[in-house]
């Protein structure tokens, strides 16, 4: 069991937020989207999965500021925004992805 799973409150909404860089001075963001699995791995999420349907294929999801701000990831999603402009932004790290990060980093 990981620690965040034993973590009493847990819920979808317990997350971590790291800043990164400048944080969130721009105005616009790339989104990439992360799935952590059961075995440890991370894996992204292909961008054609974000795409509406009926449209071309999209390569990046951009949003704004506001929209950046708002964005909570579900228990295994990582959710990493970087800004156009300055490069900096923000990661949010779903409860369980944490849990699996920091087994990770301890096996090696």
């Amino acid at each position: 069991m990981t620690a965040a799973m034993a973590m009493p409150g847990n819920t979808a909404d317990t997350f971590l937020v790291h800043f990164f860089g400048t944080g969130l001075a721009d105005e616009r963001y790339v989104v990439e989207t992360f799935h952590a699995r059961a075995d440890g791995d991370i894996v992204p999420v292909p961008a054609e999965a974000l795409a509406a349907k009926g449209r071309r294929k999209a390569k990046h999801k951009v949003v704004s500021r506001k929209e950046v701000e708002a964005m909570r990831p579900d228990r295994t999603e990582i959710i990493v925004c970087t800004g156009l402009r300055t490069r900096g932004g923000r990661q949010a790290w779903g409860s369980v992805a944490v849990g699996l990060f920091c087994d990770r980093r301890q096996r090696g």
